[in-house]
C-alpha cells in the first residue's frame, strides 16, 4: 500500500561493474557530452522526482565516487562486484530507506536516458491499481530504467549471478505497466568501444 497520496520513489544507480569489454579502461568514466558517463546518469536521476538517489560502487570505487563527490548522491559499496550484477542490486536495495514505496533501477552505462522519463515512470506508478512494475517503451520496445514497487524488494534481493531485476518482469506480468516514451536513451547502453563512439555522436536528450 502506498504511504500517502504521492509515492516516494528512490533511484538506484548501478555503477560497480568491471567494464570487461572495454578493459583496461573503466567505461563509466569515459566522457559523454564532456563529462564521465556515470556522472551524467546520476545527474539525470538527481534532476528527476526520485528521492533519494543511491549509487552502488565497487570496481575502482574511489575513482567513481570522486567523479560524483559534489553531487550529493548516497554511495553504497559493493565489495562483491566481481561476482555479478545481482550483488550490486542486493546491496542497493538493502540500503533503501524504510519509507520508500518503490525504486527505479538505473544503469550506469545508459547516459542518454532523460530525467523526464523517470518522472513519467513515477507518475504512472500505482501498485494499488496494478501498476507495480513500470517499464519504459519506445515504439513498442521495452528498455531501462525500470521502476519496482516495494512488494518486490525481497525478490530483488534474492536474485543471483550476473542478472538484474528484469527477471521479475517475466515472473510478474500482471504487475507490469508499459510507459510509452519518445526517449531513445532507454534503449541505448554502452557495452564496448563502438557503442561509446556512437554515444559521442548521439544528441543529448
Amino acid at each position: 500500500m502506498i504511504a500517502g497520496p504521492t509515492p516516494r520513489v528512490a533511484a538506484l544507480v548501478l555503477a560497480a561493474g568491471r567494464s570487461t569489454r572495454m578493459a583496461p579502461h573503466n567505461k563509466l568514466l569515459a566522457e559523454v557530452d564532456s563529462m564521465p558517463m556515470v556522472r551524467r546518469v546520476v545527474l539525470m536521476a538527481l534532476s528527476s522526482r526520485a528521492d533519494p538517489v543511491i549509487v552502488v560502487t565497487g570496481h575502482q570505487r574511489a575513482r567513481i565516487e570522486a567523479a560524483l563527490a559534489d553531487l550529493g548522491a548516497t554511495f553504497v559499496d559493493n565489495p562483491d562486484f566481481a561476482t555479478g550484477l545481482s550483488t550490486s542490486l542486493r546491496r542497493g536495495v538493502a540500503a533503501l530507506p524504510a519509507d520508500v514505496d518503490g525504486v527505479v533501477v538505473c544503469l550506469g552505462d545508459m547516459p542518454h536516458v532523460a530525467s523526464a522519463t523517470l518522472d513519467r515512470l513515477i507518475a504512472a506508478f500505482d501498485p494499488v491499481e496494478g501498476r507495480a512494475i513500470c517499464v519504459p517503451s519506445r515504439n513498442g520496445k521495452r528498455g531501462n530504467p525500470v521502476l519496482f514497487a516495494r512488494q518486490f524488494f525481497a525478490e530483488m534481493q534474492a536474485v543471483s549471478g550476473d542478472t538484474g531485476a528484469r527477471v521479475l518482469i517475466g515472473a510478474h506480468p500482471e504487475a507490469v505497466h508499459e510507459v510509452a516514451t519518445a526517449d531513445d536513451g532507454i534503449l541505448f547502453d554502452i557495452d564496448d568501444s563502438q557503442a561509446l563512439a556512437e554515444a559521442y555522436r548521439a544528441m543529448p536528450p
